[in-house]
């Protein structure tokens, strides 16, 4: 695997690349890498010849009372998993390759209606951080492909349609979410949790699990929310919504089949977020 620190080298490469006609697939990540990340390097390495990860912790997608400064760095393992899921370059920017004017005089790159609901509500400026660093690296990279996760669900949605509306030539996949065991579906921040706050965790995906049984059997949707939301505190969560929606995040309506419940809540001082797509009859 090679690692870029420069711009101009990882250009280089890729243009080598692509002059030998070889496909691209790229995976963007903020490092402290575990096996949901290297699955999805697994799932571009089935869509390109070659595969570039990129670890970035972005701090335009971070609000002033998050936890940019104590997100976990891991730049040696994160290198090492990264050979071993085969990855064929590894981009890693400092912040003044990325920002070059500097964080506060940046181009910001705003995705508008997708982006104003549940985390855009919750994290006011999230998805400008992550609309405009995702499009950096997507300049940078020049990829034909790029995998992301389905655990961050509106993530997914806002650069589905960044790609679309600003004609990025590059096919979306959306990875399966990786899950422990128990149900967990796997993040960076999950070390955050103390070992009862562990244990309880699961039950977040369980909430939506039960969520997703009663609306699809027929239940109402507003009373599946509301006893989701009960329980969820009962047990400790402090949650910012649970809630069910259309693919697209809007409100379902009578006709819609398709639907996704969302949840994100506090444990302790850790947030986490997971989503479950089911159908209705």
């Amino acid at each position: 695997m090679q690692t870029f620190k420069d711009l101009q080298a990882l250009r280089t490469c890729i243009a080598e690349w692509r002059d030998k006609k070889e496909r691209i697939a790229f995976v963007p990540t903020m490092g402290n890498l575990h096996a949901g990340h290297f699955s999805l390097i697994a799932l571009a390495r089935q869509h390109a010849d070659k595969v570039v990860a990129s670890v970035f912790v972005n701090p335009t997608q971070f609000g002033p009372n998050e936890d940019f400064d104590r997100y976990p760095r891991t730049p040696v393992d994160d290198a090492r998993g990264l050979v071993e899921a085969g990855c064929d370059a590894l981009w890693m920017p400092d912040v003044a390759q990325m920002y070059p004017f500097g964080v506060e005089a940046t181009v910001k790159v705003s995705v508008p209606g997708v982006t104003e609901v549940l985390d855009g509500a919750h994290r006011p400026g999230h998805f400008d951080g992550v609309a405009t660093v995702v499009s950096r690296l997507f300049n940078q990279v020049q990829p034909h492909t790029a995998v992301f996760g389905r655990k961050d669900y509106q993530q997914l949605a806002v650069i589905r349609y960044l790609v679309r509306d600003l004609a990025f030539p590059i096919e979306i996949v959306g990875a399966p979410t990786a899950r422990a065991p128990d149900g967990l579906a796997l993040s960076s921040r999950n070390q955050y949790l103390d070992e009862a706050q562990r244990a309880l965790a699961p039950t977040l995906y369980e909430s939506l699990q039960a969520v997703a049984r009663s609306v699809a059997s027929g239940g109402d949707i507003d009373a599946a929310e509301q006893e989701g939301l009960r329980q969820l505190r009962a047990l400790g969560f402090d949650p910012d919504y649970l809630v069910v929606r259309t693919p697209a995040l809007t409100a379902p309506e009578s006709h819609d089949t398709r639907l996704v419940a969302l949840v994100a809540a506090r444990l302790g001082k850790t947030r986490l977020i997971d989503n479950l797509e089911f159908d209705r009859t």
